[in-house]
């Protein structure tokens, strides 16, 4: 008598952590594919960071190279830096997406391909002579050619949609695939969809039928023999959010409007990839922010002085091209002394650039970048989730000091994402806020005694009329002075005022060993990929120690004696070596660099082999 055998069980395998890249053309949905893996593995608990990589061109041509857009997320049970250097699995949607990603895949690694889109028009606008699927260039990969788009027809065939609606929920197919690969729930992405799609139900069941599809082809055939978990990892407890950088940047300075008991106003210009603060913070009306979108950059950050002049808090928000336009205005801002934070999110340059692409070259702009000697603090955020203490650290400094604050931030922060603890109110610092309303002795560019600001007096006040502007000050009654010694004087004030902010900022305490063979000394987002090196090399014996810059001018007191602790110094930047040209000129000592521009954010790897090279020397 025969009997029936259960099914053969698919092999689980267990992974500490994985890399997973979604690429196609800039029409195939994989920027939300990609923020859909990630909030679903937030939820899950896991550790992550994401790299979001956006096509330079508006409108580039259907499946050509210069269209294709990608997302790449890195998720782990452990503490997770950076978002991977190779990938292990890659979602090619078209020939251009498989011929500029295939290089970051890790041999061996998992190619999933949409094999409808790999007809001969497809290859000729990828520039592709033979089909990669023909050619047996992929056999170093496990590839997995799949129908996507006829599948997802398929599955939504009874739902009355034309075609062209069909096959732009493809990506869901490929997403469901994914989800099936790591043993991810597609609830969260359900509610998404139903949330999204509120108002046109019949495409929120199309795109749910893909997934379900993509999910349901996996268990059914039988290519797929092994899935993989990846466990949670062990974050402090607490409500976690996944924000990007330029969300987390709008949310801090809301909060530090809320502790400062300010208004909040933004005069703003769109430019990539700054635009999304602007976005984010026209949605918190009622918690008394302003957004103003100007008609260019200057009327943008002179704005920003009105505001700041009538009593807010007031921001603006840009990228290079936009500070070199900014840069008189922030010269005004200086000379009248009031609390401004200008935001700087880099992108490469120069000129128009590389819009969509990141760049740390913006340093010695915001350094140094004013007529005449007009110095101002200046911060950079590390990390997405630093984003928000770095905005409310900004405001605090701007405020108390009267003086505008420059932050910079870069475009892989400002889109990529990390999980975020939600602080409690009582982690958040105060700052209040004291307008000068006492006629009685009252000048207008009087200096309290420890930060030297001037006075805070918002027009209106009786008897608080003071002229403002940008001909030089007569010193306490800001009346117009033309004296040479004077004019001096107000130089130095206005010079003393911004370096006595170093009283604000904390010693650096190095990361790794105290003191040793190498100190590495980055700032801004090469955070990560330098945390992730030292580690690494640390494991294999090396004495090395890492000091990451948040403030940049004035620098940290105990910098230059830290700096003497180490026989080597190297400092990893997205530009040609502008930090180190400040440690070098301000310290005197041998910094090398070691330098990128190449429009993407540092691989741990490449961080480790400068390692290397300059301990075997």
């Amino acid at each position: 008598m025969a009997t029936l055998e259960a099914p053969p069980r698919r092999k689980k395998e267990v992974l500490e952590s994985a890399v997973i890249r979604f690429a196609g053309d800039s029409g195939d949905g994989m920027q939300i594919t990609g923020s859909q893996f990630t909030n679903t593995t937030a939820l899950f608990g896991n550790d992550l960071a994401t790299f979001p990589d956006f096509p330079a061109e508006i409108r580039a041509p259907a499946g050509t190279l210069p269209g294709v857009s990608g997302f790449q997320v890195h998720f782990g049970a452990k503490d997770v830096f950076t978002p991977g250097d190779a990938v292990d699995v890659l979602v090619a949607m078209n020939p251009a997406a498989l011929k500029t990603n295939v290089g970051d895949l890790k041999r061996g690694g998992i190619l999933i391909v949409n094999v409808d889109n790999f007809k001969e028009v497809d290859l000729k606008k990828a520039q592709v002579a033979v089909s990669p699927l023909e050619d047996h260039s992929l056999e170093g990969y496990r590839l997995f050619p799949v129908e996507l788009t006829k599948l997802t027809r398929l599955a939504l065939r009874d739902l009355g949609l034309d075609a062209k609606s069909m096959d732009r929920c493809k990506n869901f197919f490929a997403l469901g695939m994914c989800y099936w690969l790591y043993n991810r729930s597609m609830d969260p992405t359900y509610r998404w969809l139903e949330d999204k799609f509120s108002k046109k139900p019949v495409l929120a069941e199309a795109n749910k039928l893909a997934l379900k599809a993509g999910y349901a082809y996996c268990d059914a055939t039988e290519a797929f023999q092994v899935s993989y978990e990846v466990p949670p990892a062990k974050l402090p407890p607490g409500l976690y959010l996944n924000p990007s950088g330029n969300t987390a940047l709008a949310l801090g300075f809301v909060a530090a409007a809320q502790k400062a008991g300010l208004p909040l106003f933004q005069g703003s210009f769109p430019i990539t990839p700054a635009s999304d603060i602007l976005h984010e913070l026209s949605m918190y009306k009622e918690f008394g922010v302003m957004t103003f979108q100007a008609e260019d950059e200057i009327a943008a950050m002179t704005s920003a002085i009105g505001a700041a002049y009538g009593g807010a808090l007031a921001i603006t928000t840009t990228s290079g091209p936009g500070m070199a336009l900014k840069m008189e205005a922030i010269g005004l801002a200086i000379a009248v002394e009031l609390p401004i934070v200008i935001c700087d999110i880099q992108r490469g340059g120069p000129s128009t650039g590389l819009p969509t692409k990141t760049e740390q070259a913006d340093l010695l702009q915001a350094l140094f970048g004013r007529n005449s000697e007009a110095p101002v603090p200046v911060l950079a955020a590390a990390t997405p989730g630093d984003c928000f203490w770095i905005a409310l650290e900004a405001s605090r400094i701007a405020i108390k000091y009267m003086v505008p604050v420059i932050v910079l931030s870069d475009g892989y922060l400002a889109n990529g994402a990390e999980p975020w603890r939600i602080p409690e109110l009582s982690e958040l610092p105060e700052f209040p806020v004291r307008y000068r309303t006492e006629p009685e002795g009252f000048l207008p560019y009087a200096r309290d005694a420890q930060t030297l600001a001037r006075p805070w007096a918002v027009p209106g006040t009786p008897g608080l009329e003071h002229r403002v502007g940008g001909l030089e000050k007569q010193d306490g009654t800001g009346n117009v002075n033309y004296e040479p010694l004077n004019h001096e004087r107000m130089i130095h004030l206005r010079a003393a005022k911004v370096e006595a902010v170093v009283q604000e900022v904390p010693d650096v305490v190095p990361a790794g060993d105290p003191e040793g063979e190498l100190l590495l000394v980055g700032w801004g987002s090469t955070y990560g990929a330098i945390t992730a090196a030292l580690r690494a090399q640390r494991e294999k014996g090396r004495r090395i120690g890492h000091v990451h810059l948040r403030h940049l001018h004035p620098l940290p007191r105990n910098l230059g004696e830290v700096l003497k602790r180490y026989r080597r110094i190297v400092v990893p930047e997205m530009n040609l070596g502008q930090l180190r040209w400040v440690l070098r000129a301000k310290y005197l000592v041998d910094a090398e660099g070691l330098n990128k521009v190449q429009g993407k954010p540092f691989k741990q790897s490449e961080i480790e082999a400068k390692i290397e090279e300059v301990l075997s020397r």
